[in-house]
């Protein structure tokens, strides 16, 4: 039976984060850390990210995403977190 994941980041990044890598950067962090979900552009300049898994890797995740270790400048970051809805199988870029 396949893990299911236990906890849901939703999160929007602003900043320069589009054009610089980022998405990709924030694919293979979540891979590292055997996260699910999505991470794509949005028109308004900001990068939207849904990540699954066990809630101390999301918890992880987040920090990341807020230490300004990524590409480009993150100027903020709106999160929220809850529960899962399985319903990603990788990490995708979109």
């Amino acid at each position: 039976m396949p893990h299911v994941p236990e906890a849901r980041l939703h999160a929007t990044v602003k900043g320069m984060v589009q054009g610089v890598g980022f998405r990709y950067w924030t694919r293979g962090e979540a891979d590292r850390l055997g996260l699910v979900g999505s991470a794509g552009n949005r028109l308004d300049g900001t990068v939207e990210i849904v990540a699954e898994g066990n809630l101390d890797d999301v918890e992880q995740f987040l920090k990341w995403l807020q230490s300004g270790d990524t590409p480009g400048r993150v100027e903020g970051v709106e999160a929220s977190i809850g529960p899962a809805t399985g319903e990603f199988r990788r990490f995708s870029v979109w």
